[in-house]
């Protein structure tokens, strides 16, 4: 019966025996980490060493396939072998060469390299089992290209192997027919593999990570670094004849030991000393106390924008295939994330480019709702009812909806134009926004607020601080230093050391200053080398504590929109702050009320504009809460005019301006 051999057999025999070596250089890398260890008191620092020179082991886990069948110029077993395992021994001195803070690097390994295995027990003719070991072992040489991608311990390498052979010899053993149990044993056959190639040259690939095993204020710096490479079995193919070739995986750690070069310090330079010109700061960020998160209520603006000397439906407005249809939900439209931190924000408008798509789905799902769609340009009447045209078209034809149901008109200008009489400044910008198609309907449903649907993520609110590591910043290092290093005091006396670096900017995780302790105030040192190899220190202090998670407060965002150059709500938006959003603030809550303008008119009448919106709101929240008794509610009214810092949407685009022209209602529990 065939049985496969476990890859793991005999793993502590074959493994052990040659750990004493490793066991011995680990011993002496632990006597000289403690005679260096009175260095480390001292406060002279040492770049990290560019050569490094140790030794490397680790185990071979191979894998053969193909075919053995002739061992030996004058044996050849009945049977023929096919897959094979086993784990070796890998043991070889090192060289390594990568200058600090750089990605490309060389690495050179030459030494033992055991590729041993034994095959899957195959049946004869008589049936007897067979059963073959070999030892193919080489004398290896590795030179590797080294690659760090992140500039960091991290890193990959990969080169060819160049293998002379060393050992090649073979057991094999025929076992006796079980149904003949009493009958004697073969002897085993032990000899050498015969056609076995002197050289083999392949290839290897593989990663690994430096762990430092003692710190920069030691010359003499010891690294361990685990290891594992992959080697494909082209190119190892051991012998001349037959099928055989040996996969190999090795997995391993190598110790590794070099010399830093000692960075100056004031101490060792007696000559006055001109300082480069260079500022340098920490930045730990504060802990923050609650951040908050909204969901939104965006208001449907009911006007579509048409482009100048054009009757069509802008490209900017999101328009389906009539097949889409059937797979469109106003609840599942997704809410961009804005990219950039400035608290503009495209998730709005992604609801608002599907207005007409929005509308449709309302009026297939309310059959007895009717529109008017007026279309007013600058140019005629006539126009302005091809415009309102160009949307009835849409909504027949892709949504199906009959069009008994939609009234279109023209005209020159829209009801409630942006453009006054006596009007000169910026009327670009203002006819931009009369050239419009406006939905009117005496149905509710159709214009409602918009709302995403249940699983949509909260968004976080634009104008609060992020967490952040600390920074060190030594604005001008690039052109005063060859290197620089960072040592931290804290107010026991504890020293610790990071660099050196040749970066203007550092981040460091709080937790690699403070170690165990929650919090510290800390003397800071920067030590940068000129190029001319003098040593500039700089100072200053800094108060650091653990980052702690943040208290997270949900809040619900609505929205109303006012008129071009009006403080004064509109008429029905006055009755959803009183019947809608007043009910809807708990007890003892906050309300956030940001006021905003678009860009046309002058920045400081803008400003006031936007903060008379603000308090517009407030008052009519103020006295719809006052109806029910109710003075609990903590305000905060704020305008922010046209800032493009704070402005919900960009001013490009007339829709745009147009809600810019509003008055953000942000609610939280407290």
């Amino acid at each position: 019966m065939k049985a496969k051999t476990n890859c793991k057999e005999d793993l502590y025999s074959t493994i052990f025996p040659n750990t004493l070596t490793l066991k011995s250089i680990l011993t002496v890398a632990l006597v000289w980490l403690s005679i260096q260890a009175p260095v480390q008191a001292q406060e002279i620092q040492y770049t990290k060493p560019s050569w490094w020179f140790g030794v490397a082991g680790g185990a071979n886990f191979n894998f053969y396939e193909g075919s053995t069948h002739k061992l030996s110029s004058d044996f050849t077993p009945p049977a023929t072998f096919h897959e094979a395992d086993g784990i070796e021994l890998f043991v070889a001195p090192l060289l390594e060469y990568h200058r600090p803070g750089t990605r490309l690097g060389f690495m050179l390994q030459a030494g033992y390299d055991n590729r041993k295995a034994k095959f899957d027990q195959v049946l004869t003719a008589c049936d007897c089992p067979a059963d073959l070991k070999t030892n193919i072992s080489y004398i290896t040489v590795e030179p590797s290209l080294r690659f760090a991608p992140f500039k960091s311990n991290f890193y990959l390498f990969g080169g060819p192997r160049f293998a002379f052979n060393l050992d090649k010899s073979f057991n094999y053993q025929l076992g006796i027919n079980p149904d003949y149990p009493d009958q004697e044993a073969t002897p085993a056959v032990n000899g050498d593999l015969s056609d076995v190639k002197k050289n083999i040259i392949s290839m290897q690939i593989g990663l690994g990570y430096d762990i430092p095993l003692s710190s920069q204020s030691s010359k003499t710096q010891f690294v361990l670094s685990p290891f594992a490479s992959f080697h494909p079995y082209f190119g190892q193919n051991p012998r001349s004849i037959e099928t055989l070739n040996i996969t190999t995986i090795r997995a391993g750690v190598a110790l590794k030991f070099g010399q830093g070069r000692q960075i100056s310090t004031p101490e060792d330079n007696t000559a006055a000393v001109v300082d480069p010109e260079v500022q340098f700061s920490v930045n730990a960020p504060a802990n923050v106390a609650a951040k908050q998160r909204v969901r939104e209520v965006f208001p449907l603006r009911n006007y579509v924008f048409f482009n100048a000397g054009s009757s069509e439906i802008p490209s900017r407005y999101k328009l389906l295939k009539r097949e889409e249809v059937i797979d469109f939900r106003e609840d599942q439209l997704e809410m961009v994330t804005p990219i950039n931190q400035s608290g503009r924000s495209d998730r709005q408008m992604n609801v608002y480019y599907n207005i007409l798509n929005i509308l449709g789905d309302r009026m297939l799902k309310n059959p007895s709702t009717t529109v008017t769609l007026v279309g007013s340009s600058e140019q005629n009447a006539k126009e302005g009812k091809e415009m309102a045209e160009s949307v009835k078209y849409y909504l027949v034809n892709t949504f199906g909806i009959d069009s008994s149901r939609i009234t279109t008109k023209g005209q020159s200008k829209p009801n409630i134009p942006s453009v006054q009489p006596g009007g000169t400044l910026e009327l670009d910008l203002l006819r931009e926004g009369d050239r419009r198609v406006s939905i009117e309907s005496s149905s509710p449903v159709l214009m409602a607020e918009f709302q995403s649907g249940p699983d949509t993520k909260l968004t976080d609110n634009a104008y609060l601080p992020i967490e952040s590591d600390v920074v060190f910043d030594v604005k001008g290092a690039n052109e005063a230093f060859s290197v620089w290093s960072i040592q931290t005091t804290d107010e026991n006396g504890k020293v610790q050391s990071f660099g050196p670096y040749t970066q203007e900017s550092v981040s460091l995780s709080r937790q690699s200053i403070l170690g165990a302790k929650t919090e510290g105030d800390y003397k800071i040192v920067m030590t940068g080398q000129t190029k001319s190899g003098k040593a500039v220190t700089k100072e200053t202090s800094a108060h650091i504590a653990r980052w702690t998670p943040t208290k997270v407060e949900d809040g619900t965002r609505y929205s109303i929109i006012f008129e071009f150059n009006e403080s004064k709500a509109i008429t029905i938006y006055k009755k959803y702050l009183t019947e809608v959003v007043a009910p809807k603030i708990p007890m003892n809550g906050t309300v956030i009320i940001h006021g905003h303008a678009d860009v046309i008119g002058n920045d400081d009448y803008n400003l006031k504009l936007s903060q008379e919106r603000a308090n517009e709101v407030k008052t009519i929240i103020e006295a719809a809460l006052a109806k029910l008794n109710r003075n609990d509610v903590k305000f905060e009214a704020t305008g922010y005019g046209e800032d493009s810092s704070r402005s919900p949407f960009k001013n490009k685009y007339p829709e745009e301006r147009f809600y810019n022209r509003t008055v953000i209602i942000d609610v939280f529990q407290k």
